[in-house]
């Protein structure tokens, strides 16, 4: 393994998460009398229409940690601690060449994987960071198709429970990330290569943000350029604080010029 880019293709379905596995069915109550009770809710608690109210659910035990891994994070705490930063690509090789009486290879291979597949690992890459190399200094910047099926991944994971809102969050990063890669839309497609059809349609819904957002920000430009005002002037006219104003104009400017 030579690469730790983490395992987000939006095609492929990520390994369970730790503590994915369901817990064992509760056993029926057995009351005083030796009748067994319905349902598994507490005594006098019945749901509408007679039926007794279903427990809460167990907490799901966590899975252990690879020793490698808890090795690792004692080793580089900045990289594989509580709030890890992404690895350069070719880490595993560093890692072997830095420690080679300490990993065996598949157990090192086995907690990278462990690792860079954890939600945490993934939000450290979908906020865009460099990649960084055994010293903690960045060594290259993220690619943009490693930042989207990131986010795919994190929003993938909490779909079920997150609601239109959690959609929303993740469709506005999304569409940042996009303006900051610089890329044109068919560039950006091409470069993420989707082939899940409801990994597309959440690129979509982003790409459309971008677009109203950038023709907010060209009539912003427009306006502006018409006004005659200074970005103050313009700004309070318009209710706006100065600051975003400017920073709307600047990109406005930027494609314009681009």
């Amino acid at each position: 393994m030579t690469d730790s880019v983490p395992a987000t293709d939006a095609s492929s379905p990520a390994p369970a998460a730790p503590g994915d596995a369901a817990p064992a069915p509760a056993q029926a109550a057995q009351r005083p009398d030796g009748a067994r009770r319905q349902g598994r809710g507490r005594p006098g608690r019945r749901a509408p229409g007679g039926n007794a109210a279903p427990a809460a659910a167990a907490p799901r035990p966590s899975r252990p940690q690879p020793p490698a891994l808890l090795e690792l994070a004692a080793l580089y705490p900045r990289l594989f601690g509580e709030a890890p930063l992404p690895l350069k690509r070719g880490i595993f090789d560093d890692l072997m060449a830095a420690h080679p009486e300490q990993f065996e290879r598949e157990a090192l291979k086995l907690a990278l994987g462990v690792h860079t597949r954890s939600t945490r690992y993934l939000q450290a890459v979908a906020a865009g960071q460099p990649r960084h190399d055994l010293q903690g200094q960045s060594v290259e910047p993220m690619a943009p198709e490693h930042v989207h099926h990131a986010l795919w991944e994190l929003y993938r994971r909490r779909q079920e429970r997150g609601g239109d809102e959690w959609r929303a969050k993740i469709r506005t990063r999304m569409a940042r990330a996009i303006d900051a890669s610089g890329l044109t839309r068919d560039d950006y497609c091409a470069r993420v290569h989707i082939r899940d059809a409801q990994a597309q349609a959440l690129l979509d819904e982003a790409l459309a943000e971008l677009a109203a957002q950038h023709a907010r920000e060209e009539a912003l430009l427009h306006a502006f350029e018409a006004s005659g005002q200074t970005v103050e002037a313009f700004a309070d006219m318009y209710g706006m604080d100065p600051r975003t104003a400017e920073r709307n104009l600047q990109r406005a400017r930027q494609r314009k010029a681009g």
